[in-house]
């Protein structure tokens, strides 16, 4: 498994914070992006995708990361989703993350191949987050953000297993839209929902 490192960022001058997001792919739920900043001569370890760290390791690396780095979180809720799509809703969240900071990049290194429009120079990098330490810690605060707010609407929401699923197409999940339905928290643009949606109409 390649571990990231820091060498992205020292190609570059200025306040370097690294952009990823949790949610693209889920059924329920806002899709969430998170922006650091970190401090070279304090970066935490344990830092790599979030998708591959326990989840209370990963919640322990992310207070970790909010006592030694700048970060901001941008979120984009389901009506966004549904009204924009995916993609340009992730774009969204990514630049609220970016405002949210408490300082304003020269650079933002982004996961993936699609370029959001953001204030700073927009770097993509396809599997940043285990390349770029700042990509890897962006990557844990939007991950762990969101799957707190996913627990949240589960206690609100218990048919559905979202504590558990996240919001993606378990099967725990379908079988509670069977017998429960569509909530407003699903994302209705979402073939496996707007199918659904179509079928009880």
């Amino acid at each position: 498994m390649q571990t990231p490192d820091f060498d992205i960022e020292s190609a570059h001058r200025g306040i370097i914070a690294g952009i990823d997001e949790a949610g693209r792919g889920p059924w329920a739920g806002p899709v969430v992006a998170a922006a650091v900043v970190l401090d070279p001569q304090n970066i935490p370890d344990g830092l790599r995708d979030s998708k591959t760290i326990a989840e209370k390791k990963r919640d322990a690396i992310a207070s970790a990361i909010r006592a030694t780095s700048r970060v901001g979180v941008g979120v984009a809720s389901v009506e966004e989703i549904d009204s924009l799509n995916i993609l340009q809703a992730t774009f969204l969240a990514m630049a609220r993350a970016e405002a949210a900071l408490p300082v304003q990049p020269t650079v933002c290194l982004v996961d993936g191949s699609m370029k959001p429009k953001l204030k700073a120079r927009v770097q993509t990098i396809i599997k940043g987050d285990a390349k770029s330490l700042s990509i890897a810690a962006a990557s844990i605060i939007a991950k762990t953000v969101r799957d707190q707010m996913m627990r949240d609407l589960a206690r609100e929401f218990p048919f559905f297993a979202w504590e558990k699923n996240k919001g993606y197409g378990a099967l725990a999940h379908r079988e509670g839209l069977e017998r429960h339905g569509v909530t407003p928290h699903h994302r209705k643009s979402f073939a496996p929902i707007h199918n659904m949606l179509c079928v009880e109409s």
